[in-house]
């Protein structure tokens, strides 16, 4: 019982976490006039790829807590969501374009970490990141070409 408990307080850490920030810091009218590239999505594609990632993230943490609440394997998964809640206030409210790539560059280290490390102790949170790893990975090079065009 008390192992649904902490996936539930994963879920809602992460989850409610990244709604919050997504919420406070929403693309506005600065974001609109900054040139974009051509492989740009649209807006309306973000908030349901980063609610499913965000599912992934917490039940990959849930895994790595199992296996020891102090673990590298848990340290990581804590950097990277702070480098994770920490990009969206860097780049949407501070406009901040450089810093925020630095720190997504910081996130997608840490995820790809998190895979390495994990792999060997746990195949199924390890795979759990790599959706999350291939997005991030794409928002990096999002963030670079809109820093290089502005």
């Amino acid at each position: 019982m008390n192992r649904w408990i902490s996936l539930i307080g994963f879920l809602v850490l992460t989850i409610g976490g990244g709604l919050a920030i997504g919420i406070v810091t929403a693309p506005g009218e600065w974001y609109a006039a900054l040139a974009k590239p051509a492989f740009n999505l649209p807006n309306w594609i973000f908030a349901p790829v980063w609610t499913v990632l965000y599912v992934l993230i917490a039940v990959a943490g849930w895994r790595a807590a199992g296996d020891g609440r102090n673990g590298w394997s848990m340290r990581l998964w804590w950097a990277q969501l702070g480098f994770n809640f920490g990009w969206s206030p860097i780049f949407f409210s501070a406009h901040q374009i450089g810093a925020a790539l630095l720190i997504i560059l910081l996130l997608l280290a840490s995820i790809l970490a998190f895979i390495a490390l994990s792999w060997r102790q746990d195949r199924v949170a390890a795979w759990l990141f790599v959706p999350y790893a291939a997005w991030v990975a794409f928002a990096a090079a999002l963030n670079a070409s809109i820093w290089y065009l502005n």
